[in-house]
């Protein structure tokens, strides 16, 4: 799927320290469709005075998911976690009152989250959204 100036996306990192998170962003210009020059919405330059800008290659950029309201979720279920300006792919691990505990493989941590900071999780599979429920 190409993308055009404009169109609103989520860019997929893969540097140390972001694996597994998505960040909106708004697609500034098209580089034959195998990068994308990037404009963050959450994520800043290091001086903090403009929206962050990056050149990303094509498989780090997805349309915007589905936005599936979800009230419950069940143990082992794939979620997305709002945390540090943006999207992180975890699994529900618990629940305590209003909070749902998150596992994140790839950091060896559990965090609580209340339900307004999550999401399911989808995966974007050759042009089609698919749902990750459960691993």
């Amino acid at each position: 799927m190409a993308f055009l100036r404009g169109d609103e996306v989520e860019g997929c990192s893969k540097q140390v320290g972001f694996v597994g998170s998505y960040y909106a962003a708004t697609v500034i210009n098209n580089y034959g469709n195998k990068s994308y020059a990037v404009q963050y919405k959450n994520l800043v330059t290091e001086d903090k005075s403009h929206p962050l800008i990056e050149i990303v290659s094509a498989d780090e950029v997805r349309p915007l998911p589905p936005k599936v309201s979800a009230t419950w979720f069940a143990s082992f279920d794939v979620v997305d976690a709002f945390d540090n300006d943006g999207w992180w792919v975890g699994k529900v691990s618990g629940r305590q009152g209003f909070d749902y505990f998150v596992f994140f493989d790839t950091y060896g941590v559990e965090i609580p989250y209340p339900t307004s900071r999550l999401r399911p999780h989808f995966e974007w599979v050759n042009g089609k959204w698919v749902s990750k429920k459960r691993v």
